[in-house]
């Protein structure tokens, strides 16, 4: 199956010392691809340097075969993103919101607008001022605004950040309905290792700034749960750096 997404050898060291290190990952067309970890373990790292708004230290990413430090706009037309925050003009609608992002992409029919919004559940707020918005709110038009010129590939920093229940249960149906239906291909990270485990087809297990293991939910599992699977890989990975590490967890 195609590549669409391709990291490899990554490095990126901050002044702080953390970021990530060897980072090798693929993310393959019609992937829901979970980059799950807790916080501070690279995840949100790894998506900058995917997306060009970080430099790595070394390593090369690949998005549909473009290394992106030589061909970055076209690579990156294929794609929408939303990485850590959730932004907005708060004194413009939503739908205005919208309206000046669709500006980024000529030729847009006005009435995607309204078909995204109608997807991520914003529809009878449109005309609402952004700055009213519930979190949550505000993280489905920031996901609208990555919908908005129909991407290939849609990298997702957190998404379900500050959504309810049924907040999160309607962004899975919309991500599996995409990949299903559309084909659109998911690159999200999260820390929240129950719900990707009922949304992604392939996981990659971050820990340290290091991706300890990359597979299908099936490989990673063999009949235990994601979380149990995921505790393993950290007990094998600190027994390799050499941490003792007593607690039970």
């Amino acid at each position: 199956m195609e590549a669409v997404l391709q990291v490899r050898q990554l490095n990126k060291r901050y002044r702080n010392g953390r970021g990530v290190r060897n980072v090798n990952l693929e993310v393959r067309r019609g992937d829901i691809y979970g980059l799950c970890g807790p916080n501070g373990s690279g995840k949100t790292t790894v998506l900058k340097l995917a997306t060009g708004l970080g430099r790595a230290d070394s390593g090369e990413v690949l998005l549909f075969g473009d290394d992106i430090r030589e061909r970055f706009e076209p690579a990156m037309r294929r794609v929408g993103c939303m990485v850590e925050a959730a932004d907005a003009y708060e004194y413009m609608s939503g739908y205005d919101n919208l309206k000046l992002s669709a500006r980024l992409y000529p030729g847009l029919k006005p009435s995607r607008i309204d078909e995204v919004l109608e997807l991520v559940g914003l529809a009878r707020y449109a005309r609402e001022k952004a700055g009213g918005y519930s979190l949550g709110m505000k993280q489905r038009l920031a996901l609208a605004m990555t919908l908005l010129h129909d991407p290939e590939l849609i990298i997702l920093d957190e998404p379900a950040n500050g959504l309810d229940i049924e907040g999160t249960v309607e962004l899975r149906e919309l991500i599996v309905n995409l990949a299903a239906h559309r084909g659109t291909t998911f690159l999200i990270s999260s820390h929240m290792l129950d719900e990707m485990e009922r949304l992604c087809s392939r996981i990659g297990l971050m820990y340290g700034g290091a991706l300890v293991r990359e597979g299908s939910i099936g490989e990673l599992t063999s009949g235990v749960r994601l979380e149990q699977a995921y505790l393993s890989e950290i007990r094998k990975a600190k027994e390799q750096e050499g941490i003792r590490d007593d607690r039970s967890v």
